[in-house]
């Protein structure tokens, strides 16, 4: 009689690569810091694991100067959703269904508004590398009422992707 293997819940998984909550919203830990320096002060790169749990979201947010690189792991299909400065809204699929549209990797330029939303039932085991590299400095999480006051033609979607 064999043991069928179950594969990691949540917490298994959250346990396992010691994630922490991020401020936008799902878990998160930094994996990757460069010593290489652009500046003698930020970081060539960084990177760090991502996790939404289902029915959760990355609230809007951007890295002013830095481009992000979202890479699929496993789990769930992720909407990437961006607004760009001069109000141009788009939606892609992070994701390993390769024949649906998704893709495992989608790049949000920098100064770009940036939000994820896990489309599935279970979680949504993401990575994020970021150059030059993350700095608290160089984020923003404009709130609700400037995102609408900024991007009215957007209010249905800055309202579900705002907290």
């Amino acid at each position: 009689m064999s043991l069928e293997k179950r594969p990691p819940g949540l917490e298994d998984v959250i346990a396992r690569l010691g994630l922490e909550p991020h401020p936008e919203g799902g878990y998160f830990r930094e994996t990757f810091r460069s010593s290489r320096t652009t500046d003698g002060a930020r970081s060539v790169s960084t990177a760090i694991y991502f996790m939404l749990p289902a029915a959760a979201f990355s609230a809007f947010h951007l890295i002013g100067s830095a481009d992000e690189i979202w890479h699929h792991y496993a789990g769930e299909p992720v909407e990437i959703h961006t607004i760009s400065a001069s109000g141009e809204a788009t939606m892609e699929i992070l994701g390993a269904r390769l024949e649906e549209g998704q893709r495992p990797q989608i790049v949000v330029p920098a100064g770009t508004l940036q939000a994820a939303v896990n489309r599935g039932r279970g979680f949504a085991l993401c990575g994020c590398t970021v150059t030059p590299g993350f700095d608290f400095a160089d984020f923003a999480m404009p709130s609700r009422d400037d995102l609408l006051t900024r991007f009215p033609q957007h209010e249905n979607l800055i309202r579900g992707l705002t907290r």
